[in-house]
């Protein structure tokens, strides 16, 4: 009997074990971007759990958006370290999209805001259930431009309307 695979709603659970506090080594997968936030080799960093991604992506108001790097440095300054881990953040990011469109095609609603999380410097996030196409739709509908740059998208002047610490 093959054991059946995790839905991404029970994905969000959280996790034993976090928040955990670690010191940041160079060899971290997250290591470039959290130094790029501020953080030394050596300093603390934390990873939280699914449920802190969440609650701040949902409190993000219609018309605006946050960044990973605006959410990591207030997760960071709420423990009061200096710095926060990325690559589970965006996981969870990622994870929170596909658990609200699973639940759509199931006729329950999940209300997180999932589109108005933007990569590092305003990008379309491409691990969105539907790519960055679907993103850039869902982010039209409420108003914002998005530009191609290169291959990929962004939300221009992205910063005017970024809310930095919920």
């Amino acid at each position: 009997m093959t054991p059946s695979r995790k839905t991404w709603q029970e994905k969000l659970a959280d996790k034993k074990g976090l928040p955990k506090f670690v010191k940041l080594e160079r060899g971290f997968p997250c290591f470039n971007a959290v130094h790029k936030m501020g953080a030394e080799e050596g300093d603390d960093i934390v990873m939280v759990n699914p449920s802190e991604v969440v609650g701040f992506m949902k409190k993000v108001p219609y018309g605006q958006v946050t960044t990973i790097n605006a959410m990591c440095k207030s997760i960071a300054k709420r423990y009061q370290v200096k710095g926060c881990c990325s690559l589970t953040t965006g996981i969870f990011i990622m994870t929170a999209a596909n658990a609200v469109e699973e639940a759509k095609k199931e006729n329950r609603e999940l209300e997180i805001p999932y589109w108005r999380t933007l990569k590092a410097d305003g990008y379309l996030n491409d691990k969105f259930p539907g790519g960055a196409e679907a993103h850039k739709a869902l982010l039209e509908q409420e108003g914002f431009i998005v530009v191609k740059k290169g291959k990929r998208y962004r939300v221009e002047n992205y910063q005017s309307y970024s809310v930095e610490d919920l």
